[in-house]
């Protein structure tokens, strides 16, 4: 008598590894590019808020020529471009080179 294979068991190894691909790689969604988006502006906002306190702060303790605010409020923005700028690429579609 010969047995033939089980296709049901195929068929629950092939959901299965579908299930585990899907989980390992998800889709791009609204909501994540909603969570992208203020992750950037959060990444901006807050060293520029901190650096125009910051300078308020120093001109009062050490006045100089030049506006302390002014100068800490660019800083503030350079340094938080670069950080979501990290977190951009970081995070991208091609996620540092894995597989797609």
């Amino acid at each position: 008598m010969s047995r033939k294979p089980d296709r049901s068991v195929e068929a629950i190894s092939r959901h299965a590894d579908r299930k585990k691909r899907a989980r390992d790689r998800p889709g791009n969604s609204p909501l994540r590019g909603l969570g992208t988006f203020g992750m950037v502006g959060w990444s901006i906002a807050v060293p520029t808020v901190g650096g125009a306190f910051l300078g308020l702060w120093l001109d009062r303790v050490a006045p100089q020529d030049f506006s302390w605010p002014m100068a800490l409020i660019l800083g503030g923005v350079v340094l938080g471009s670069v950080i979501a700028w990290a977190w951009v690429s970081r995070e991208g579609p091609d996620r540092g080179g894995e597989d797609q």
